[in-house]
């Protein structure tokens, strides 16, 4: 019997636990559900190009994706919800893009919008974004000129196009190249990286000396005229900053038309760089020995941990796409989209989001009421995202970061170097923080062993014309002489010397041809006025030669800096004398000059005798003391000053 009392004790007492448990769990679903309703949702908007061959619309969408459900997933009691709502911008169209924004603005009212794809279509959303006081955050627009705006509405979560030259002018400085020709795509977003290309490069004393801009609806054909252009001009380094569509097209072209050979130079930006594992293997062929330039992704453990997430992720999503990658704007998608979370918690707090608007006018836009305290939330947003710190600058522009150099090599781009952005600003190798003048082992097209110079000279260029006087003296200034039996003319001397020199110590080839200004048989064709005239006509380049630089020739042509001054000197033989004597001081006093002397001397003492000798005692007595003194008053009066008072004397 106690043994049964026992048993339905023990019951009772596990029957009374596992109610209280039941409660207890209940009471925490009730209040999870509680805090789940009351969290306020804020819609966001996402526009991406859901069309491209690379996917990456889908790509970049699946990121934002998984930032709201492991950022929410983080901090399950922020009382904000970010709603994403996606549209497509449909292969790179501006207006649909307009449109779509346009679309969740004044339908959907979202608070802030994530895209564009593009710099062209984000210039187009800026102003939508400032009247509607909607932040547009862009992970992939890179173009300059959206900072030059200046919306308070436009936040650029990724670098700035004029970040990634300075990593590309410090290749240059590197290998020390002088020229480069730009090649882009003929938009907002090629054009707007020209003036920040030019600065950065003539920082390291590199120009630019020919622009090629592509359309972006090109065809091969258009895309191989402008390459056969460019093979006549003596620069052999290309800067590649053109779209992923147009990209491989070009490269594709290059190596048909010989390009991609030996000699050659190209260097691409990171909008083709962060894309080179989408393309085909033909067109990593067709880009073997390519440099380029993309962001420095650290590769941490939570990068690693997110790809292989976004991998499972993205495989059960889109069980039938097999060769999407993940690239850096993903990751920047990803950080945005937290950053945005962050700062929509922040603006949360103090008000709700809605939007103000005139429903009597169809066609007009709301205002959001929280839109202002939304973007200054952005800006004071910073935390460690994949990517590393993330924080905005007071524009609305990311941090500089670092970016990788890496060479294209079989199918795949090796890191052969890092660029670190200033104070550093500087090249470093993979194992070493010193100045790469030597990255890792580069591959180059044609000659995988030799660094190309830079340039060539063309089979189809044309060389200079330099005119040289013909004249009979001064050789050792210009000499021209004709071999009678072959006919060839030569021609030599000082200032050929120092033209030679000139031409050596530039940066680039200058092929030219001495041509004397000479008649058939010979002799000068006339003056140097008339050589100089030929220069203004057109008939010669330039003139090298002992030419003066005078007024009346300047107004027609212009001189360099002389090299040596003009004028009329007299060379006389040196004797040298080896003469010790004392007294030869004496020698240019002849015997004509000493005797003249000597007469003077008599002449004046007789002079001041016949005026003194009658009014002072000093010149009176003896004839001889007469005479000695008239001498001594001589001799004294030629060698010596006189310091005697002065007195009127009457004759």
């Amino acid at each position: 019997m106690a043994p049964e009392t026992g048993r339905r004790r023990g019951w009772f007492r596990f029957f009374v636990a596992t109610l209280f448990a039941a409660a207890a769990v209940a009471g925490q679903i009730s209040s999870g559900t509680n805090n789940t309703t009351a969290a306020v949702a804020v819609n966001v908007g996402v526009i991406v190009d859901m069309d491209r061959a690379d996917f990456a619309g889908q790509v970049w969408l699946s990121c934002v994706e998984m930032a709201v459900s492991e950022f929410y997933g983080s901090h399950p009691n922020y009382t904000t919800r970010v709603v994403i709502t996606a549209r497509d911008s449909r292969r790179d169209d501006v207006v649909q893009a307009a449109a779509s924004a346009l679309d969740l603005i004044k339908n959907v009212q979202v608070q802030a919008i994530l895209g564009p794809d593009t710099s062209m279509q984000a210039n187009f959303l800026i102003p939508l974004g400032e009247k509607a006081h909607v932040p547009i955050v862009s992970f992939s627009a890179t173009s300059p000129t959206l900072a030059s705006i200046g919306s308070p509405y436009f936040f650029r979560a990724t670098q700035n196009d004029s970040t990634q030259v300075n990593a590309v002018a410090a290749i240059f400085k590197a290998f020390g190249w002088r020229q480069a020709v730009p090649i882009y795509v003929d938009d907002a977003f090629g054009q707007g990286i020209i003036p920040s290309l030019v600065d950065s490069l003539e920082a390291v004393d590199a120009r630019i000396p020919y622009r090629s801009a592509i359309s972006p609806s090109a065809t091969d054909d258009q895309i191989g005229e402008e390459l056969y252009k460019l093979m006549t001009m003596q620069t052999r380094v290309f800067i590649v900053h053109v779209s992923p569509d147009l990209g491989p097209r070009l490269f594709v072209k290059a190596k048909e038309v010989g390009m991609m050979s030996a000699g050659y130079v190209w260097i691409i930006t990171d909008g083709l760089t962060v894309f080179l594992p989408s393309f085909h293997p033909s067109v990593l062929r067709s880009m073997q020995g390519v440099l380029g330039v993309k962001p420095h992704v650290p590769q941490t453990q939570a990068v690693l941990n997110f790809t292989t997430r976004w991998r499972r992720k993205f495989q059960r999503d889109h069980p039938e796409i097999l060769d999407a990658n993940l690239n850096s704007y993903g990751l920047r998608a990803y950080d945005a989209t937290w950053a945005l979370a962050m700062a929509v918690e922040k603006a949360g707090a103090a008000t709700y989001f809605s939007f103000e608007s005139d429903k009597t006018k169809k066609y007009m836009v709301g205002v959001s009421r929280n839109g202002q305290n939304l973007a200054s939330a952005l800006l004071g947003t910073s935390f460690r995202g994949l990517f590393g710190g993330f924080a905005l600058e007071a524009d609305g522009q990311l941090r500089a970061s670092a970016y990788e150099v890496v060479n294209v090599n079989g199918n795949a781009d090796r890191v052969v170097g890092y660029w670190t952005p200033p104070p550093a600003g500087e090249l470093t190798t993979r194992s070493s923080s010193k100045v790469a003048s030597q990255l890792g082992t580069v591959i180059w097209p044609g000659d995988p062993g030799a660094v190309p110079k830079g340039f060539e000279i063309p089979m189809s260029g044309k060389k200079l014309r330099i005119g040289v006087p013909v004249k009979p003296g001064f050789r050792e200034f210009v000499s021209v002489s004709t071999d009678p039996e072959t006919n060839e003319t030569t021609v030599t001397g000082y200032c050929m010397d120092v033209f030679e020199a000139v031409v050596k110590t530039l940066p680039y080839a200058l092929p030219f041809e001495y041509v004397p200004f000479a008649k058939p048989n010979g002799e000068s064709n006339g003056s140097y006025n008339d050589l100089v005239n030929q220069v203004f006509l057109g008939n010669l380049d330039a003139v090298v030669g002992d030419i003066t630089i005078i007024a009346n020739r300047s107004n027609y042509v212009d001189f360099t800096l002389p090299y040596t001054e003009s004028g009329v000197s007299m060379v006389v033989p040196v004797r040298p004398d080896g003469s010790k004597n004392a007294w030869s001081f004496l020698k240019p006093l002849t015997w004509d000059l000493w005797v003249t002397t000597f007469l003077f001397f008599l002449f004046i003492g007789f002079v001041v005798w016949v005026l003194e000798h009658r009014i002072s005692k000093d010149f009176r007595g003896p004839p001889s003391h007469q005479a000695g003194t008239s001498l001594w008053f001589s001799f004294s009066t030629m060698a010596f000053a006189q310091r005697r008072n002065r007195l009127d004397k009457t004759w």
